[in-house]
């Protein structure tokens, strides 16, 4: 939903869980989710968005429930990480605050069909990602399709991972 303020001349959309967008003349009905950490109000976001059977959920890092970031690199004198080695423990939090905003929506890591990790380091995330994969989702072989992006830079320096989920409600409202 939006708002038009006439004091500063801008479109302000209002937070709600439920809410229905209109674009071309037809309804989409959202559902979304939030975690309630600062970045999603100071960027403008949602942590998740639930449209028919599918939900996405947007990238999701290593953060406790206060927002503090778990497991942070050791960064050089220019802001940069020097190893990679909180790599698991990085992706380990990440799975679990998806497994969070998936079990909102009455889903869990076996609707997930497709995951993207963006990463700093593509080496140490394909053997970190690896073990944790396998050990999230249970299986030696998780039944989604998975894509590992090297990048140069996250949103907060001592990030290593950002990972994000697309899961697929079968057979449910």
């Amino acid at each position: 939903m939006e708002r038009y303020s006439s004091v500063t001349g801008v479109r302000q959309c209002l937070p709600t869980p439920n809410f229905t967008a209109k674009a071309n003349n037809m309804s989409v009905e959202k559902k979304s989710e939030n975690l309630g950490v600062a970045w999603e109000k100071a960027f403008g976001y949602v942590q998740a968005v639930k449209v028919k059977d599918t939900i996405y959920i947007s990238g999701q890092l290593s953060h406790d429930g206060d927002g503090a970031l778990v497991a942070p690199a050791e960064l050089d004198g220019s802001g940069k990480p020097i190893n990679f080695s909180n790599m698991e423990a990085q992706l380990h939090q990440t799975y679990v605050n998806a497994i969070e905003l998936l079990a909102r929506y009455g889903a869990t890591l076996d609707d997930v069909v497709e995951e993207t990790l963006y990463v700093l380091d593509v080496d140490a995330a394909f053997t970190a990602g690896a073990k944790v994969r396998k050990a999230m989702y249970g299986c030696e072989q998780p039944q989604c399709a998975s894509n590992i992006i090297g990048i140069s830079r996250l949103a907060f320096p001592a990030q290593l991972v950002e990972v994000t989920f697309r899961a697929v409600l079968a057979d449910r409202d």
